[in-house]
């Protein structure tokens, strides 16, 4: 028999228990009062039981990075079931789907069951053009139920995560006070969803504008303050504004995701270890803070071959 989900593993280690049992039992009360639309039960269309999500099947060996790739990178001919083993075979040990997607659960669980390649979150398709942070409330108002709608499809298809972009700064209309205020007022009425699924809302880092600094999404998390919300942080995309290093220490315990390319000042966007990225120092950084999770590359995809490189490249400069 396999143990249930454990959210007291889920918590961030520099969060309380006792801070957390507050948290949770607000959540619930948030809950039971419909704050948010959609399956009052938190389970999606099919009823889906959650799975567990202390660690993925594949995960043989402790203290590792685990290795992902997103959706849509794999392009390979055939079914769910036979690109999940193209990715088995390559040495990957999961991989990030997308919400909304025409993927159903059923044949990804399937695909899951008879591979052993688990789907471990989902990014949020939607988050740029219906951004949390739109001086439109109507806007903003569909912006939460898709992100709610997308932690009820992570849980669906066995994930534990959704990828969230905030909002983006632009124009006087969006400055970064409106994305962070507009954002975190949006974010908090889906956290009874997210915690009754088990299912984690991780802000990425991108060039959005937004917490370009890596105090900044500290600060920005710790505003939030709930074991429901933490970091998604993208290796490559933050290199432009400080140190990948820096970011992974100033974050510590707060990242619980990576995503992986490398970028540099000459090269732009590049295949990863091609770029201005330390690797060794980022390696001793993220061995600092006793990381272990999942990092997914996102790059560009390809076939067999393709994908094999890629994996190759993230063991040789995360030293896996």
């Amino acid at each position: 028999m396999q143990p249930t989900w454990n959210a007291a593993r889920a918590i961030p280690r520099m969060m309380p228990r006792r801070q957390f049992v507050k948290l949770a039992s607000c959540a619930a009360a948030w809950f039971v009062a419909g704050c948010v639309t959609g399956n009052e039960k938190g389970e999606d269309e099919a009823g889906a039981q959650s799975v567990p999500h202390d660690t993925p099947p594949s995960a043989a060996r402790p203290g590792r990075i685990y290795k992902s790739v997103k959706w849509g990178m794999v392009q390979v001919r055939g079914s769910v079931e036979a690109k999940f083993r193209v990715l088995k075979e390559l040495g990957y040990d999961g991989v990030e789907l997308e919400s909304p997607t025409d993927l159903r659960p059923d044949e990804v669980r399937a695909a899951t069951a008879a591979t052993g390649l688990p789907v471990h979150g989902v990014v949020n398709a939607r988050h740029w053009q219906i951004r949390l942070s739109s001086p439109d409330e109507a806007v903003r108002r569909e912006g939460r139920e898709i992100l709610a709608q997308a932690l009820r499809d992570a849980h669906a298809f066995g994930g534990d995560s959704v990828l969230l972009v905030p909002g983006r700064v632009e124009g006087a209309d969006e400055t970064h006070d409106d994305v962070w205020q507009r954002s975190i007022a949006e974010i908090r009425p889906v956290l009874p969803v997210a915690s009754h699924l088990g299912v984690r809302v991780l802000i990425e880092t991108v060039w959005n504008g937004f917490c370009e600094q890596p105090e900044q999404l500290r600060d920005y998390l710790d505003e939030i303050n709930s074991p429901w919300v933490a970091a998604y942080l993208d290796l490559g995309n933050v290199q432009k504004f400080a140190p990948t290093e820096a970011w992974v220490r100033t974050l510590g315990a707060r990242i619980v995701k990576l995503d992986i390319k490398d970028w540099g000042q000459q090269p732009g966007f590049c295949k990863i270890g091609d770029g201005d990225v330390n690797w060794s120092d980022v390696r001793t950084a993220l061995s600092d803070i006793q990381f272990t999770g999942w990092c997914t590359a996102e790059v560009a995809g390809g076939g067999r071959e393709e994908l094999a490189d890629i994996a190759a490249r993230m063991d040789r400069v995360l030293g896996l």
